[in-house]
């Protein structure tokens, strides 16, 4: 049994921690869906946390566009309610998949200030190494605070028995560290957020271009280093090519 962190004991806990867990990919037949089921029953186990999984497929995000202009309110709405996520995605051709990315990208100030935790699956034995290592500069990008432990499930056909459990006592013991670890980070961040207010500047989330009215999708987020926040986010037009950067901060 995964040993439960009981965040109750320092009066942290005065409400669930909600942890959904997006599986990253649309392909049928992905392993990564069983592994999605295991890790989601482990993160249950947990006091005081509530959790679902998020399916891509269901979100139906249209392939004609991109950014927070086809965005799923209902997607939306789970990410801007809860504490933290977990990510369970395949690896392929060494990155992640496209469907993973297209929906990451249709949400922003949901994220920011929220741990997310990392499960790598794969054929391979690499368990999907190469596709947390691409994917980590993307969900710094949008907000995301990145935890030190992730998880890769290698050689995935073989690792789970016939009641959906992992096998090898190691991926399970990382998982532990991996969901205490989340855990900590997502009570820790919600005091944050709760005692010291984010204030957020960006204007709609849909800009129209100056040159053609055109509504213009989210192309960059600028961040500053130093200031520890976004600066500005860079918006193209799809039609004339035109773009405009939109000034914000975090205070």
């Amino acid at each position: 049994m995964l040993r439960t962190l009981q965040l109750e004991r320092h009066g942290m806990a005065d409400r669930p921690y909600r942890i959904p867990v997006l599986r990253g990919t649309v392909r049928k037949g992905a392993r990564s869906a069983g592994v999605a089921r295991w890790v989601a029953s482990r993160l249950a186990e947990q006091p005081d946390v509530e959790t679902r999984i998020i399916e891509l497929e269901s979100l139906s995000l249209p392939a004609n566009n991109e950014g927070t202009s086809i965005r799923s309110q209902a997607f939306s709405g789970l990410v801007d309610q809860s504490d933290g996520l977990i990510i369970v995605s395949p690896e392929y051709n060494h990155g992640y998949p496209a469907s993973l990315k297209h929906a990451l990208d249709t949400n922003y100030t949901e994220y920011v200030h929220k741990p997310v935790g990392l499960v790598g699956v794969s054929t391979g034995a690499l368990g999907g190494a190469r596709m947390i290592e691409n994917l980590l500069p993307v969900l710094r990008a949008v907000g995301l605070v990145l935890i030190q432990r992730d998880v890769t499930i290698g050689n995935v056909a073989g690792a789970f028995d016939d009641e959906g459990q992992l096998t090898d006592e190691r991926s399970v013991h990382r998982l532990d560290g991996m969901v205490r670890e989340l855990l900590w980070m997502a009570a820790t961040l919600r005091r944050g957020r709760e005692a010291v207010p984010t204030r957020l500047e960006f204007a709609a989330d849909t800009i129209a271009c100056r040159d053609c009215g055109t509504p213009m999708n989210h192309h960059a987020t600028v961040i500053d280093e130093e200031a520890g926040g976004f600066i500005a986010r860079v918006h193209a037009c799809p039609v004339c090519g035109g773009n405009t950067a939109e000034r914000g901060g975090i205070e």
